[in-house]
């Protein structure tokens, strides 16, 4: 596992560049995704969009990472985790949830489109899980007490609309490699879900610099 976390010396506008292209690029994308879930096009528009879809893929399939992407860590103390499902800003299917710490808790506001539809009008519990998952961890890590996913019990107390939604977590323990922490995630109809998580450290990780560790993502 510690092959996934790599370092990076990208000067620091260099690096600010290729998150700008990066997002802009995975923006691109995800608008796409959403439209082609709306469409009411013709099947001749259809098809003609194919084809620029499948030239696009040809492109940037041109140079590829052997791997997944990992977290990076710059030498500006910046870290990239772009693939990540929940957060990777290069990853079209992330909503992306933009994370922010405060002292005793991590939250974000976003909003789900038609792409994580499950019952109509309402968001995939899968998603929901997994967004609750990516904050329950992250909280855990900016206490400084990080781990893998070990249970992950979730309560639905009312369908979550599509449309803007804000998530939190807090970190409520630790004993020993163990961190405890909880969250929800709400729409202005109010709480619709509540999460409770174990996030249990490796043991490869327990030797790894703590700010190596599943860090929040920086970029």
């Amino acid at each position: 596992m510690s092959g996934y976390f790599t370092d990076d010396d990208i000067p620091a506008e260099e690096l600010t560049r290729r998150i700008d292209c990066a997002r802009e690029l995975a923006d691109s994308v995800r608008d796409l995704v959403a439209a082609t879930v709306v469409t009411d096009v013709s099947d001749d528009e259809q098809i003609e969009a194919q084809r620029h879809i499948d030239a696009a893929a040809a492109l940037l399939g041109r140079r590829r990472i052997d791997t997944s992407f990992g977290i990076r860590f710059n030498s500006d103390g910046r870290q990239r985790n772009w693939g990540n499902a929940v957060e990777g800003i290069r990853n079209p299917i992330a909503p992306p949830v933009d994370f922010r710490a405060e002292s005793d808790h991590v939250w974000a506001e976003f909003t789900l489109g038609p792409q994580y539809e499950g019952p109509p009008g309402l968001v995939h519990g899968g998603v929901i899980a997994m967004i609750l998952d990516q904050v329950l961890g992250n909280a855990a890590v900016h206490a400084g007490a990080p781990g893998m996913t070990g249970t992950l019990s979730i309560r639905y107390r009312q369908g979550t609309k599509l449309g803007p939604i804000r998530v939190e977590g807090r970190l409520d323990r630790t004993e020993g490699h163990k961190s405890f922490a909880s969250g929800t995630i709400a729409t202005p109809d109010g709480v619709c879900a509540e999460a409770e998580g174990i996030f249990i450290l490796p043991r490869w990780a327990r030797g790894l610099d703590t700010d190596r560790r599943f860090g929040i993502g920086d970029a």
